[in-house]
């Protein structure tokens, strides 16, 4: 199956953090799932890192190269279409970041991996 996964459940995955619900951590052990990581993500870590409010302890390139390969994580990018599906998307959640993660999972009908509750005022399956 495959899965949208939000930034911070990304960054949370690659430390193994605590915070990771069993379920997330089986599906992500789960070979036979697809994961993806928007490509807004990386746009949000690259703003994040820029403010000082993210450091992932090296460049932004070097982490996602040996990060996105060694977990098996595909770069999921923004589409047109995704971009259009915003102009009527309902502001229950105001962060741009999450609402093109949002749209791309309504496009894509793809499930989103995030603690976020916010998500589960639009029309997506979201896991954790």
């Amino acid at each position: 199956m495959n899965y949208l996964i939000d930034t911070h459940a990304f960054l949370w995955i690659v430390a193994n953090d605590s915070k990771l619900s069993n379920k997330v951590k089986s599906l992500f052990l789960d070979s036979e799932n697809l994961l993806h990581l928007s490509m807004a993500s990386i746009w949000e870590m690259a703003v994040k890192i820029s403010l000082k409010k993210l450091s992932v302890g090296e460049p932004l390139k070097d982490f996602l190269q040996m990060n996105l390969r060694g977990n098996d994580v595909e770069i999921l990018n923004i589409k047109v279409a995704h971009i259009f599906l915003l102009e009527n998307l309902p502001f229950y959640h105001r962060d741009p970041f999450d609402r093109m993660i949002i749209s791309q999972s309504i496009s894509e009908n793809i499930p989103i991996i995030s603690a976020d509750k916010a998500f589960d005022f639009y029309p997506i399956k979201r896991i954790w």
